[in-house]
């Protein structure tokens, strides 16, 4: 990965665990705009990060659920 993605995973990480901690969302977009306003290319990526681990994190639990569904 270049530079730019590894600061913008980066990112994405810590903004996506602080809102899951503190349970508000906005953290996030307040980071992707504070981006923006200095590095489109950053914005960009950061968000394709934030956009990927949401998909990744709502696939696993469809997945986790049906294993849970076949136990039972």
């Amino acid at each position: 990965m270049s530079y730019v993605d590894d600061v913008a995973l980066e990112l994405a990480q810590l903004a996506l665990a602080d809102a899951e901690r503190t349970g508000e969302d906005k953290i996030v977009d307040q980071i992707g705009e504070l981006l923006g306003a200095s590095s489109q290319t950053l914005q960009e990526s950061y968000l394709t990060f934030v956009r990927v681990r949401r998909a990744e994190a709502r696939a696993r639990l469809i997945l986790a659920a049906r294993v849970d569904k076949v136990k039972d």
